[in-house]
């Protein structure tokens, strides 16, 4: 990074127009949301998202990498990555981490709102979240999923274990509204979340522990 990419990385301006764009995008999608009701918002001239970002796609792609790294430095997984902890552990991280990524309440909430919307209609951007921020987060759920099923699955079998332990997260967030009106203590606060996170995890070690390789894909 040049001396003048690091500048503007630090710049207050930009940072209230990222600030801004994630608040706006997360609520009305890429498609609906404008320049100009994300410059107001931020207090700029309208000319600054050209200036800072050249245009609002770039605008967006910026947003949702920017979205993925507050709520990745709030919820790290590092002890989750950790290969010389139990896979039970790792995995017990992992989805705490997740679950508490997807159902936080403070401003970091709109990471999960914005990354829902996004694929529910994705945009070009998808793309690049893809490969720099979920592969390598996948990844590391695959090497915890290895670790406690053993050899004996095909590949597309591991993509469907990982997928299965991620699904039981992801439940949590997209059917929020039906969540809150049923069942709303299992998520009501940060201690139960908690709890419900610990629930995913022992059922998915339960689960992986004792499936057989050849039933996998049955």
């Amino acid at each position: 990074m040049n001396i003048l990419n690091a500048a503007l990385c630090h710049d207050p301006t930009r940072e209230r127009l990222l600030q801004a764009a994630l608040d706006v995008f997360a609520d009305k999608g890429f498609r609906d949301a404008t320049v100009r009701e994300i410059c107001a918002r931020a207090e700029v001239n309208t000319a600054s998202v050209n200036y800072y970002f050249r245009s609002k796609e770039a605008l967006y792609s910026e947003v949702l990498g920017f979205a993925f790294r507050e709520a990745h430095e709030r919820y790290p997984d590092t002890l989750a990555s950790d290969p010389n902890l139990p896979p039970e552990t790792r995995l017990r991280h992992f989805i705490s981490n997740f679950l508490a990524r997807l159902l936080d309440e403070t401003h970091l909430g709109r990471h999960g709102k914005l990354i829902a919307r996004e694929i529910a209609d994705p945009t070009a951007a998808l793309d690049q979240v893809i490969e720099t921020t979920m592969k390598p987060h996948c990844s590391i759920l695959h090497d915890i999923v290895a670790a406690l099923v053993g050899p004996g699955y095909s590949e597309a079998d591991m993509h469907r274990l990982s997928l299965s332990v991620v699904g039981q997260c992801l439940m949590y967030r997209h059917s929020r509204s039906l969540i809150d009106r049923v069942y709303p203590e299992i998520i009501a606060t940060p201690e139960e979340i908690e709890k419900t996170a610990e629930h995913i995890a022992r059922f998915s070690i339960a689960a992986l522990r004792h499936l057989r390789p050849e039933r996998a894909g049955s």
